[in-house]
């Protein structure tokens, strides 16, 4: 699709591979090409998607270089890009996985903790060092982080600048999965194809019900929740799951 992002497709698992060699970071050209990404996925027959940097490497985080003597009016132009990308990452109303291979730090965390699930390799190292240069995160880090891993581990990681390794990072619930270095990005493909064969609507409809929970009333997001459930009694998904339930058999779902 660009320069620096593509999107590959096998059957209903579409992966956007982030590919800006030595270490994936996340330029605003880059981060432009994964706003393009994740709407094309969005809008496509893909059921599932991986979002993956490669064996060597998730994303090292934004381009100092190119930010280091941006005007803040500047720098916000510049920013924004990521924090929109993060946006388009997290309304794809499909299953998304982040494979974590190497470094995801800074941006490339932030990508990471915008998709549903995180699978990590043994090897892999996670967290926003953006104090250690006299930032904070800017495209969504404080935000989702906290609402992740709660807050005070999120105060943590972002007031130290510390970056931890795999299993840590399971233990406090930033990743959800650890495998061998090879194996990370092939067990999130075999889970995406799981999801991919599920229902899509429901899975549409459980991220906006979920999204709806953290920035409306109680009583608000009861309502959206409700008026979700009833609508999924239009699908076909729907029906083949409660037949199949009754009939005591696995269900074929279609995703629609």
């Amino acid at each position: 699709m660009g320069d620096f992002v593509r999107v590959e497709r096998d059957d209903a698992v579409a992966t956007i591979r982030i590919d800006r060699p030595p270490a994936n970071a996340l330029s605003r050209e880059v981060a432009l090409e994964l706003s393009d990404a994740a709407r094309a996925v969005a809008a496509d027959d893909t059921r599932a998607v991986v979002i993956w940097g490669g064996e060597r490497i998730f994303a090292a985080g934004a381009d100092i270089k190119a930010m280091a003597d941006l005007e803040p009016d500047e720098i916000s132009s510049h920013v924004g890009a990521l924090e929109a990308a993060c946006r388009d990452i997290e309304a794809i109303p499909k299953p998304v996985i982040a494979a974590i291979n190497g470094f995801a730090l800074g941006g490339g965390c932030e990508v990471a903790i915008s998709c549903d699930l995180r699978f990590a390799a043994e090897d892999a190292r996670i967290g926003l060092p953006e104090i250690r240069l006299g930032i904070i995160p800017g495209s969504g880090g404080t935000q989702r982080l906290p609402r992740l891993i709660g807050l005070a581990a999120a105060r943590r990681l972002i007031i130290s600048g510390d970056h931890v390794t795999a299993d840590d990072a399971h233990a406090i619930g930033l990743v959800d999965t650890v495998s061998p270095r090879g194996e990370t990005y092939a067990a999130a493909i075999e889970a995406a194809r799981v999801y991919a064969g599920g229902p899509t609507l429901a899975y549409a409809a459980a991220k906006r019900s979920l999204a709806a929970s953290l920035g409306t009333d109680l009583e608000t997001g009861l309502g959206i929740e409700r008026e979700a459930f009833a609508e999924l009694f239009s699908t076909q998904d729907q029906k083949e799951g409660m037949r199949a339930f009754l009939e005591k058999r696995d269900p074929t779902f279609e995703g629609r």
